[in-house]
């Protein structure tokens, strides 16, 4: 049985319950991006500070410390903050469908599965990632 236009959510984030705009309605894809770039750059420059530009180009064990500082920096913030240091400067974050802050064990599978790539890339409805489907988490405007 297909969905009608009759049935089908108004705008994003309807059908789970989060506002139309403002605190708490969906993020935008541009903001979440925005925090992704910001979240690497950021990770990049500690990796490079902290092990020496090997990082760049080395084909040891430092090519993996870019994302092995990514994975820290993500779960921590998020754990502590609900967000990353990138959404925290696009304010947005991360939260329970019943607004309640990310729990840490939440924050460390999430954050896992997103060095991954591929599980942040299989995106479902309501702008949400099967990662976020399954921990029954959404990206949420801080503003």
């Amino acid at each position: 049985m297909s969905q009608t236009t009759e049935d089908a959510p108004a705008y994003p984030g309807q059908s789970i319950g989060l506002p139309r705009e403002g605190r708490g309605s969906l993020a935008s894809w541009r903001a979440r991006f925005a925090a992704l770039i910001v979240d690497w750059a950021a990770s990049l420059a500690v990796a490079v500070g902290a092990f020496g530009s090997g990082v760049l180009y080395d084909n040891n064990w430092r090519m993996w410390m870019p994302l092995t500082v990514f994975f820290v920096e993500a779960t921590i913030f998020t754990i502590v903050t609900g967000g990353s240091f990138g959404q925290l400067l696009a304010r947005i974050g991360v939260s329970q469908l019943s607004g309640a802050p990310i729990r840490w064990w939440q924050a460390i599978i999430r954050t896992a599965l997103k060095c991954l790539v591929i599980p942040s890339l299989v995106i479902g409805a309501e702008r949400r990632s099967i990662v976020d489907i399954a921990l029954g988490l959404a990206v949420v405007n801080r503003r």
